[in-house]
């Protein structure tokens, strides 16, 4: 018994739609531009080449999805090129990152939705903690139900965030052709708006990719991806080109309704528009921002889980974690990261942790890069059914050293600390949990019994993958 490959090209995009159109396409336009110096030209550039790099980043990790064709597969990279102990730091930032992304996600999608009941005043912390916890265990329930299923919800959800962004650009071009002074005035004028210097055009970028996270997950999941080595790389492409020209278009339907200054000073640019253009549809944005997030959240639970399942198998956590139901889904680990969600969920505070994973998680990606180029050049001619151009890996470590390094240089803050602090922690439970742990009877027992309950059986390792023990 084993994950089941089951996304295939199609799903393969819808995955990808899922997990990267977000909040993001909805809140972004105004840091981008506003980091632009209100400059048309310049933001509407910063979204391309963020949608480029994105691109870049991901047919890296297309090759080491292709390479390691398994669930977490930068885990079996980093673990070959730089030793457990690193492959077990990105398993702890990763998990601990999905951890209070999910939570915060699952807070947003309940907010949005109980928003409309307390009108003219913020919501009570009370039923929206609740809404969230119901958002969440009903997205856990239905990833216990196997990836099949996840798939057909994320096709449906994929269609309806996809269908108001097509809708919000398509009416801004209807606008832009029929040439209306207010809606052409601002784009005749934008070479004489001002240049952003180095720091904000950085800055711009930062927020720009913002929109466009996402864009590697399915390497995540490579263990349950038909022929990964062809549909990890195709799927990338098309789907981010897509995604490239929607943010574009969505971006000039938003210019071509509000000015420059109005989009900087919008708390959500898609209502905005949409309150300017047609008042009484204004829930169908709330719809689609309420969707796209929760979208998401489906794809982060999935992924998320598939990382203490590798762990598990691993033995670095215990084994009920790799065990898989009927359904082919290690049910346990959905739910242990379902009850970990839940718990961050509570004290609502704990999102802010966020700030505190973006560096280390720009750091393992950093990482990825340097065991891609080392294990090229240590091993040759190890088989690679999909190979990237090497400079793009340089790219991508150019970038990840840019998100890294950028936001220190520019304001060092205590934060930053926090943040090499955070990553030490995980050592520091590698060495006590993984390095000394010893079996225990009481272990195996509960393991037992959750297996009877879950009906849960132990998966089989016999992917198609590169082992270590072979080389």
């Amino acid at each position: 018994m084993q994950l089941s490959r089951a996304i295939g090209f199609f799903h393969g995009n819808i995955f990808l739609f899922s997990a990267t159109i977000g909040a993001g396409i909805f809140i972004s336009p105004k840091g981008v531009l506003k980091s632009s110096s209100g400059n048309i030209p310049v933001s509407l550039s910063i979204w391309a080449l963020c949608g480029i790099l994105n691109i870049v980043n991901g047919l890296c990790a297309a090759e080491i999805g292709a390479t390691f064709p398994r669930s977490v597969a930068t885990y079996f990279l980093l673990k070959r090129s730089l030793g457990s102990c690193v492959a077990f730091i990105s398993t702890w930032i990763k998990l601990v990152s999905y951890v209070v992304g999910i939570s915060a996600q699952s807070l947003l999608v309940a907010s949005s939705l109980i928003q409309p009941f307390y009108a003219g005043c913020s919501p009570p912390e009370l039923p929206k903690k609740c809404l969230a916890l119901a958002i969440l265990w009903s997205l856990g329930l239905l990833n216990i139900r196997g990836v099949k299923t996840v798939s057909w919800f994320q096709t449906l959800s994929s269609l309806v965030k996809v269908a108001i962004l097509c809708f919000i650009s398509l009416a801004g071009i209807v606008l832009l052709v029929m040439g209306r002074k207010e809606n052409v005035s601002r784009f005749e004028s934008a070479l004489d708006a001002e240049l952003p210097d180095a720091s904000q055009i950085a800055e711009a970028i930062l927020q720009g990719f913002y929109a466009y996270v996402g864009s590697t997950m399915l390497v995540n999941v490579a263990g349950e991806v038909k022929n990964p080595a062809q549909t990890i790389p195709t799927s990338l492409i098309s789907a981010m080109s897509i995604m490239i020209v929607i943010y574009l278009l969505t971006n000039i339907s938003y210019l071509t309704v509000l000015t420059p200054e109005e989009i900087i000073s919008s708390d959500s640019v898609a209502a905005t528009w949409v309150d300017r253009v047609l008042p009484s549809m204004q829930w169908v944005v709330s719809l689609g921002i309420s969707m796209s997030i929760v979208d998401t959240t489906s794809c982060g639970i999935l992924s998320g889980s598939r990382i203490l399942y590798i762990a598990s198998q691993e033995g670095q956590l215990p084994r009920i974690f790799s065990m898989l139901n009927e359904h082919l889904s290690p049910a346990a680990a959905v739910i242990q990261l379902i009850i970990l969600t839940s718990i961050a969920v509570i004290p609502s505070n704990l999102i802010y942790l966020l700030k505190y994973v973006g560096l280390a998680s720009w750091t393992i990606s950093g990482l990825n890069m340097i065991a891609l180029l080392k294990l090229r050049y240590q091993n040759p001619d190890l088989p690679r059914p999909y190979k990237v151009w090497l400079p793009m890996i340089f790219a991508s470590l150019a970038s990840s050293a840019f998100l890294i390094f950028m936001p220190i240089i520019q304001s060092p803050k205590m934060e930053h600390i926090y943040q090499v602090v955070f990553v030490l922690s995980g050592v520091l439970y590698y060495l006590l949990h993984v390095h000394f742990n010893q079996g225990s009877v009481y272990s195996e027992k509960i393991t037992c019994y959750l297996q009877l309950l879950f009906n849960m059986s132990p998966s089989e390792d016999q992917e198609n993958y590169i082992s270590i023990e072979k080389h």
